[in-house]
């Protein structure tokens, strides 16, 4: 059979979705690993990251169930999110790679005034106290603030922001052709007959 036949094609969305459930399960374990490992102590970015692996895995949940029961509607609902998903996520990764280095900064500034725990774990896993300068009357958990010789994050985080930036707005471009693939193959596997239901209309 042809590869735009009616297995392949979905055979081809089951895969698809199978990879999504393995993504969104690694996503799920760096999350409760990094706050096991006391790596993480900001709930609400580990709480994003667990709301977002539990909403691609029901995604491709409900997408593995359309593709295997060559459901209509539960295909329709899942062609309409993955197109929504994959607006936002190309935006968003698009944004990633255009930002320069004075957006970068004003970002990450008001990113470090506005999570305080975020900004505990930074401190202590990168031993730097405060974002433009150190001062010694302000509270820090990194070990170099015992010795009151710490140097101040913004330069440490801003070198690695870049990169950060490159590598989040590159895999979050290649998923998001991933998406816009899946929602070709829904589109086209919801309008195929299924051989088997109904043999008469191949012949």
């Amino acid at each position: 059979m042809v590869c735009g036949g009616f297995a392949c094609s979905k055979n081809c969305l089951c895969a698809l979705n199978l990879l999504y459930t393995l993504v969104s399960l690694l996503l799920i374990g760096i999350a409760a690993w990094g706050i096991g490992f006391g790596l993480i102590s900001s709930f609400r970015v580990v709480g994003v990251a667990i709301a977002v692996g539990i909403f691609l895995f029901l995604i491709a949940l409900v997408g593995l169930i359309g593709a295997v029961k060559h459901h209509q509607v539960l295909l329709f609902f899942y062609m309409i999110i993955l197109l929504l998903v994959f607006i936002v996520q190309f935006s968003v990764s698009c944004a990633c790679l255009a930002l320069n280095k004075e957006q970068q900064s004003q970002l990450l500034e008001v990113g470090w005034n506005n999570t305080n725990s975020a900004r505990t774990d930074i401190e202590r896993n990168l031993n730097c106290c405060g974002f433009r300068v150190f001062d010694l009357n302000e509270t820090c958990s990194s070990d170099c603030f015992r010795s009151r010789q710490c140097q101040p994050c913004a330069p440490i985080i801003e070198e690695y922001s870049g990169m950060v930036l490159r590598f989040v707005g590159g895999i979050g471009l290649f998923f998001s052709f991933t998406e816009i693939l899946g929602v070709w193959l829904t589109y086209r596997y919801r309008n195929q007959k299924d051989p088997r239901a109904n043999p008469s209309a191949f012949l």
